[in-house]
Parts: structure tokens; sequence; C-alpha cells
């Protein structure tokens, strides 16, 4: 009775250790086969892209009262998910600050970044930027009766930014006499403006030219400065493959006028004819 207790036992311990051989087999294999998938096949394998888009900065990034995103970034992300994936609703739209928009990337919390990204030097040693689909500079927006129109009017004055944007890194950089007012959101610097709370604010003047619109008594008194700049798509640098095809897709998107299509829905209902198309669109001939 013993001897064969003793032989079910073995047998059972033997039969144990095959099974956790064969479920660590399964994973590793499972981590190598995903491992040696090409980022555009994991994301055909998952069925879905996931697109880091702005909650709050209209028209280009925000959530409508349905709870879903809208905008010119959110139109461009739905026509690279369609050719992608053959369909836009496998896009899934993943709401970022300006602050962490490199870091969800690095983290893999999304695929790619389509949050107004401005191409910077700094920002290129981060992450990859594919080719820009529209131009930008850097406005300063203040109350009427107050207005500023030459940044030498902002000395020692308090000017409002967003944290890690181009606006704040050329004020750091080149005005430390102006003190700067730090938020992590847009909704937060615009509040703390129309507050009081600082004498001006500076942002993407594309942006500007959006919020002027939509916000009577406020006027973009310094229109553009700083250099011109695009902005792009934005992947994690292992991701060559996804590069390579958003290059070409930009390229495709605004020969097949989908960019524009994307503007007329979105922006030019709120820049009218204050704003030339010309003026935000990269095109590609």
């Amino acid at each position: 009775m013993k001897k064969t207790f003793k032989n079910l036992t073995a047998l059972f311990a033997t039969a144990t250790l095959a099974l956790g051989l064969t479920a660590c087999n399964d994973n590793t294999s499972s981590k190598e086969t995903s491992q040696t998938l090409s980022t555009i096949e994991q994301l055909k394998q998952a069925g879905k892209i996931r697109i880091g888009v702005f909650s709050d900065k209209p028209p280009f990034g925000y959530v409508d009262a349905q709870g879903k995103s809208q905008g010119f970034d959110v139109e461009i992300g739905k026509a690279i998910t369609k050719d992608l994936l053959g369909d836009e609703n496998k896009a899934e739209f993943v709401l970022v600050d300006a602050a962490n928009r490199a870091e969800y990337l690095l983290s893999k919390k999304v695929d790619i970044i389509l949050a107004n990204f401005t191409v910077t030097a700094a920002r290129k040693e981060v992450v990859d930027f594919a080719n820009p689909y529209m131009k930008v500079a850097l406005g300063v927006v203040s109350k009427n009766g107050a207005v500023i129109t030459d940044l030498e009017q902002l000395k020692d004055k308090t000017l409002i930014v967003d944290k890690g944007t181009t606006a704040d890194i050329f004020f750091t950089k080149n005005y430390p006499n102006i003190k700067l007012l730090k938020f992590e959101q847009n909704t937060e610097t615009f509040e703390a403006l129309r507050d009081g709370r600082g004498d001006a604010l500076s942002n993407d003047n594309t942006f500007l030219f959006a919020w002027v619109k939509q916000n009577p008594g406020y006027t973009v008194g310094v229109k553009s400065f700083g250099d011109q700049d695009v902005i792009a798509p934005a992947v994690r640098k292992d991701a060559a493959d996804l590069l390579n095809w958003l290059n070409t897709e930009i390229e495709k998107l605004s020969k097949e006028g989908v960019l524009k299509q994307a503007y007329e829905k979105t922006l030019l209902p709120v820049y009218g004819d204050s704003v030339a198309e010309s003026d935000i669109l990269v095109e590609y001939k």
C-alpha cells in the first residue's frame, strides 16, 4: 500500500512538473512571438490602435457632450486607423496632457501621439516624429484693455503657460525675467487667465486664434513669434515600421484631400476667413 502511494505521489509530481513546464513554455512562446512581430503586425493582431489626443484643446482635441473625442487631430486619427486596420472605429482615443505625451508613448499606454505635438530637437531625442501635417508658431493672448502686443511688455509680469510646452521652453530659456505661472492642463491655464492670475497666456497661435473666437473680450496681441514649427504624429523609437508607414500615410492623406476635409470639418467653422488654410496645413504634392 505504501509503495503504491509513493508511486502515485511520484506520478502526480511528474505530471504537475510537466504541466508547469508546458505553461512556462506557452508563456515564453507567447512573449517571443510578440517580440518578433513588427509594431504594425501587433496592432493588426490586437485589432485596435491607441491614439493619444487632448481632451481640452478645441477644435483640435476635445470631448463632446456624449463623451466622445472630437476635433482636427481626432479626424486624422480616424483616417489613419481606417487605412491601417480597415475600420476607423478600431481607434481607441486616449486622453493625454501636454506634459505627459512622451511619457504615455514610452510607457506603451498609447501607440501614436496626435495631441498637437510640436516637433522640437529635444523631443526628437525621446520619440520619433513622422511627416508633419500642420504648421504652428507661438502667440500671446491677453484681456482687451490691457492687450500685450510685444514680448518686452511682459517683463516683470506674469505669463501663464502649460508645463512642458514649447511656450514654457521658449520663455524659460529666453526670458528669465518673466514670471511663469504653469499648469498641467489647458483648462487650468485659461481659467487662470480669466481669473486675472496672470497678465497674459502663451500657447500655440493656431489654438489661440480659435480660442478668442469663442471667448469675446480677449485678443491675440502677439500673433507669432519664435520659430515656425510643425506638428506631427509621434511614435516610440522601437517602432520603425510604424514610423515609415506613417510617413507615407501623411503624404497620402494630404494628396487625397483628407487633411483638407478634416480642416473644413473642424477648423474652418471656427477660424472662418480670419486664418488661411495654407497657413495651417502642410501640403504634399
